[in-house]
């Protein structure tokens, strides 16, 4: 299971509701649990071996993190995203990841730009099966941004990027898709090397939201499958 960034269940003292919390995130965003769908605290709760008390308070964090909706007599259900939801999220993205790049970029050395290079190798490695381009494109985000030292900041991103991870690998199965990813990665990698914070936070803002474009017109041809 991918865990959420900052999320150790091997540390200890770990808590039941930890553990049931990335249960249920992973699935989300891996699209196990669809829009809509209901979420049944008895029947994840036989899934990690674990009681329903553990799994209703990691819905209300997920809740909390509007994932899930909390109603009375109806338990929890998975929030659909709507268009506007949807380029709402990615201008959220756009502006924190640029915020998290611009702090970033003063704390990273060559060292670091070359493990990122590696990462994109990883995520575009079409040739392997198990390469999970979706999961891999977080890992680099996540790894990019990481450097900004800045873990609340490091939090939000991780929640906006399980909102719209099922739309990414939709995204990502589309033949016709306008954004080349790895030309759009190395293009951002070229401006990481410059070395300078400010056009390094606008070129991570325009790399988060030169994929808005495609995905609105995906989800203006069909639904969330």
């Amino acid at each position: 299971m991918n865990l959420p960034h900052g999320l150790d269940l091997d540390r200890p003292g770990a808590a039941a509701h930890d553990e049931a919390y990335a249960h249920i995130l992973a699935a989300l965003r891996l699209g196990r649990f669809r829009a809509g769908e209901r979420l049944i605290p008895e029947t994840i709760a036989t899934e990690i071996g674990t009681s329903r008390m553990p799994v209703r308070e990691a819905l209300r964090r997920l809740a909390a993190e509007g994932l899930v909706t909390l109603r009375a007599n109806r338990g929890a259900t998975v929030n659909e995203l709507n268009l506007q939801d949807m380029c709402e999220v990615f201008e959220m993205r756009a502006v924190l990841e640029g915020l998290a790049v611009r702090l970033a970029v003063p704390r990273m050395g060559p060292a670091d730009l070359r493990r990122l290079a590696q990462r994109l190798d990883v995520m575009e490695d079409r040739a392997d099966p198990a390469t999970d381009w979706t999961t891999a494109h977080r890992a680099f985000h996540e790894a990019l941004c990481a450097h900004s030292a800045s873990p609340r900041l490091m939090r939000q991103i991780a929640s906006l990027h399980a909102v719209i991870e099922p739309h990414m690998r939709v995204w990502d199965a589309m033949p016709d898709r306008h954004v080349g990813t790895r030309e759009h990665h190395e293009k951002l990698l070229d401006v990481l090397r410059r070395a300078d914070p400010p056009t390094c936070e606008i070129a991570m803002r325009q790399h988060v939201l030169d994929t808005v474009p495609d995905l609105v017109r995906h989800m203006n041809a069909a639904p969330l499958p």
